[in-house]
């Protein structure tokens, strides 16, 4: 299942390439789905491509090959891979609420994972809950609703947060300079950074100095979550 976004791409393209036999121009894609610049098509393609949706051709300008539509686009729907992520973009605030919370033990109670969060390029975070794991209730406040996320990159490595990690969030609109916050940005992506507000702008900070600072303007980014605590697999 694709995200809103990259469904709407996805059908753009084919509805041009069958009108004019030659795929849209990034900019034209870009005024499309109005997005504010061509690095959101940039990270829209590259998803369609890892899914298997497109095939970009080397040496070639606006070469793009649609391979197959999934089932929405009148494709041939197709059983997934054991490996496969059926992600659902957060929209503004997370589409509805997260299953309640399990009590295991007194000492423990179980979360829903509600997919991925991107510590490197970002990706889209995910409304849907996965499977559960079982947190010590020390990790958890007494205010608001919590879940987990599994990360994927290393952007903040530095911070004690590595690839495939579980990071537990507690749900909330508002951060403080310093906190590792989940942000949605530019209204389709979502990303683990480190948050600081710097006049109008709000800087997400990574922690690995392999990764550049990104510099918002405050209407672009919103935050959905605090880090609360992290759980790690060996």
């Amino acid at each position: 299942m694709l995200t809103k976004k990259q469904l709407e791409l996805l059908s753009f393209i084919d509805k041009r390439v069958a009108r004019d036999g030659v795929p849209p121009s990034f900019d034209e894609m870009k005024d499309a789905l109005k997005l504010r610049s061509k690095s959101g098509i940039h990270r829209l393609i590259t998803a369609l491509e890892e899914r298997g949706f497109i095939r970009r051709l080397a040496h070639k300008a606006r070469a793009i090959e649609i391979v197959k539509l999934p089932e929405a686009l009148g494709g041939t729907p197709s059983a997934p891979e054991p490996s496969s992520f059926s992600p659902r973009v957060i929209d503004g605030d997370r589409v509805g609420q997260p299953p309640a919370a399990m009590p295991v033990s007194s000492s423990a109670i179980e979360l829903p994972v509600m997919g991925r969060i991107a510590a490197g390029t970002p990706i889209e975070a995910i409304s849907e809950s996965s499977h559960n794991v079982a947190v010590p209730t020390g990790m958890l406040s007494n205010q608001g609703n919590h879940y987990a996320l599994e990360v994927k990159g290393d952007s903040m490595i530095d911070a004690g947060i590595n690839n495939g990690d579980v990071v537990v969030i507690r749900e909330t609109g508002t951060a403080d300079n310093g906190d590792i916050v989940v942000a949605h940005v530019e209204g389709y992506e979502a990303t683990l950074k480190r948050f600081r507000r710097k006049g109008e702008m709000i800087a997400l900070e990574a922690a690995n100095p392999a990764y550049e600072t990104r510099v918002l303007p405050a209407g672009q980014v919103k935050v959905q979550g605090k880090l609360v605590g992290l759980i790690r697999t060996y």
